[in-house]
């Protein structure tokens, strides 16, 4: 068998002590495609304003989300994996790209496999942004690059209007939108993670397309790095497939981090407007996560719910990720077995 596969996910703590947390947020925080800072300037930052601090505070978050296996979001993508591996003959394995399982790590095992020629880099992550899809391919390229791997690294291309992808969501939420059409919930809210405006500008390969007026709207070859149109494409499929009635839906991004401008609008002022207009049970769904995580599980199901609730809402329902559910997995197995190099 020629062909092995590492599903990548972003990764957590090793557990929610202080300084697990403290570890896990240096590695996240110092990566450029994240803080995309001079070093110097990172360090500082990091060093300085977020990490004497921070890890407190987000260790509460983790330890009130925490399953006594682990993370969420570390439980779930191996079941996800062990999902895909009862379905294909081809090797497949996970790995994290900040804390462990580490895609050095498992990219050495997988590379030291009898008869491996090719490595299928998947990346769990729909839309493509700097944080995320491109860290992922980098940091695969330097370990490749450093340990003078023999094998050839294929990568997956983000799956943002993909048909199955889109299908994959709609009949996973197929519940709450029965619910939603038939007016047991007033609206729903498609909550995407955030990225900064600067990050938008940085990979549109045209220099001027991006953050333009109407610019997800015509057609550029920016588009194929440009989180915010993927984001605007992964909704409108979403909508199409779904047949939901324009008036019932709106768009947000969460987890801001810093002062710099981030994508708008802000998925927790959205949720206090709607509250304050009226909508009194509110479903929310984060398709920018394939693995309920953090930024789901405690982010919207927790602290925004509290916040929806105190500015004069009645119930927020956070409906799931895809997680490891049959019906992705099998679709995961059918891209892995056919993806070709591009």
């Amino acid at each position: 068998m020629s062909r092995a596969v590492l599903l990548v996910n972003l990764g957590s703590p090793d557990s929610t002590a202080v300084q697990d947390v403290r570890r896990y947020l240096n590695q996240f925080l110092m990566d450029p495609c994240v803080i995309d800072l001079p070093w110097p300037l990172r360090r500082i930052l990091v060093s300085a304003f977020v990490l004497p601090t921070r890890p407190a505070k987000s260790a509460e978050a983790y330890a009130s989300v925490w399953r006594p296996e682990g993370s969420p979001l570390k439980v779930i993508s191996q079941q996800l994996t062990d999902e895909v591996n009862d379905r294909t003959p081809l090797p497949v394995a996970l790995a994290m790209r900040y804390g462990n399982p580490s895609m050095e790590q498992e990219l050495l095992k997988l590379s030291a496999l009898e008869g491996i020629e090719e490595i299928l880099l998947m990346p769990l992550y729909p839309h493509y942004a700097m944080s995320s899809v491109k860290t992922c391919i980098l940091e695969a390229e330097r370990v490749i690059t450093v340990h003078n791997l023999p094998q050839k690294l294929i990568v997956h291309p983000v799956f943002y209007k993909d048909p199955d992808y889109i299908r994959c969501l709609v009949d996973s939420a197929q519940p709450q939108l029965n619910e939603l059409k038939n007016g047991q919930w007033d609206h729903l809210l498609f909550s995407y993670h955030g990225v900064p405006e600067r990050h938008i500008r940085k990979d549109d390969s045209t220099g001027q397309h991006c953050l333009s007026e109407n610019c997800c709207n015509r057609p550029s070859k920016a588009h194929a790095t440009c989180y915010r149109h993927q984001v605007f494409a992964t909704t409108r499929a979403f909508v199409q497939e779904a047949e939901l009635p324009d008036n019932c839906w709106s768009l947000a991004f969460q987890s801001r981090l810093g002062r710099a401008k981030w994508l708008e609008p802000a998925t927790d002022q959205t949720i206090r407007e709607l509250a304050q207009k009226g909508v009194k049970r509110l479903l929310v769904i984060c398709p920018a996560f394939t693995v309920d995580c953090l930024e789901t599980l405690e982010e919207i199901g927790i602290r925004a719910k509290e916040d929806f609730i105190a500015h004069g809402g009645e119930e927020l329902r956070l409906i799931p990720c895809l997680n490891a559910t049959p019906q992705w997995a099998e679709t995961l197995v059918r891209w892995l077995e056919t993806c070709q190099p591009a």
